[in-house]
């Protein structure tokens, strides 16, 4: 199975299994009239995204329903058919439980995004600006700074505003430790996205210093956010992956933005199916569907809206290659 999983990662075997099943003439067959399952997320590009999919699958005539789900849980979802697919796999914080999920059976690659993502802790450019922390973005520098970040919660420690904390588990606070860290820093957890941008806003409102957890696509790709360098991730460095407290001082790597699907789904909507791995969204692109809600202040159902009709020739091409030119 190792060595299975092994091609899996390659993106040359994914390339051949796809058109291997592209030519061999399942295309032909009609979609099932039963609902596609959509996971819903609680950040704003996998909900909008999540639409921006499903009116794709809809203007194929395809049903489509949407699930809310917890995000590492999602995997197993998929991989006992109670979703569809998945959409957002970031491969810093969540290849553990994809890759988990597709060597127990049930989840298959459905190829991967062009974005190249990061996840990493982080400040606003306008504390760099104001040189609220000399030597930032080099980790170093908050050794000497933590009095500029502490909050009312941080018990007079520097606080790092962390996502849920379902979303990456322990990996900052042993970050912290690791670093040396823990006697000036804390780490807390942000019950959602909202919460971190609602952060964002009131920092600069109030013109203190703010480490917070953000990601790249993402709507601040624009705005102006930089990235704190910590030392360079290896395999193995984190705990969770056998890693130590001597070890776990490492950054968050580059990765990859994957789409994965229950193995049914080629069978019961191959239409569709042969859609979403066509489809492929790029920074730029992800981007500007979280900035429609967290910058604009839209729901998620009419940014996909408004997504879809401005960008129809980005994904118009991704369905008609499906169902054929005179559709």
């Amino acid at each position: 199975m190792n060595v299975l999983i092994n091609r899996f990662r390659n993106p040359l075997f994914i390339t051949f299994f796809v058109s291997l099943f592209s030519v061999s003439g399942v295309l032909k067959a009609q979609d099932s009239t039963s609902p596609i399952k959509i996971p819903l997320k609680n950040w704003s590009s996998q909900l909008v995204m999540a639409h921006v999919i499903g009116g794709m699958f809809e203007s194929m005539g395809n049903n489509v329903e949407y699930v809310p789900v917890d995000n590492q849980a999602s995997f197993e979802a998929v991989r006992n058919g109670d979703i569809t697919l998945v959409h957002e796999v970031w491969q810093s914080t969540m290849q553990n439980a994809y890759y988990n999920a597709m060597e127990k059976g049930g989840l298959i690659d459905a190829g991967t995004h062009d974005a190249v993502t990061l996840e990493e802790m982080g400040v606003p450019n306008w504390v760099i600006e104001k040189n609220l922390c000399p030597g930032l973005p080099n980790w170093e520098a908050l050794k000497d700074c933590h009095e500029v970040f502490a909050t009312a919660d941080s018990g007079g420690k520097g606080r790092w505003l962390e996502g849920p904390q379902n979303w990456h588990g322990d990996v900052m606070p042993n970050r912290v430790k690791g670093l040396g860290l823990a006697d000036n820093w804390v780490v807390k957890f942000a019950g959602g996205a909202d919460a971190l941008w609602t952060e964002l806003k009131a920092a600069e409102k109030e013109g203190r210093g703010t480490i917070i957890f953000n990601w790249s696509p993402n709507f601040t790709d624009a705005s102006g956010f930089t990235f704190i360098e910590f030392p360079p991730y290896y395999d193995g460095c984190r705990i969770a992956d056998g890693g130590s407290l001597e070890t776990t001082g490492c950054g968050s790597p580059p990765g990859w933005l994957k789409k994965g699907a229950n193995y049914k789904f080629p069978k019961t909507h191959p239409k569709a199916y042969a859609a979403f791995t066509r489809l492929t969204f790029s920074t730029p692109q992800i981007g500007s569907m979280a900035a429609l809600v967290d910058v604009e202040g839209m729901s998620h159902e009419d940014a996909a809206v408004k997504w879809l009709a401005d960008n129809e020739d980005v994904w118009k091409p991704w369905t008609v290659s499906v169902l054929g030119a005179g559709n």
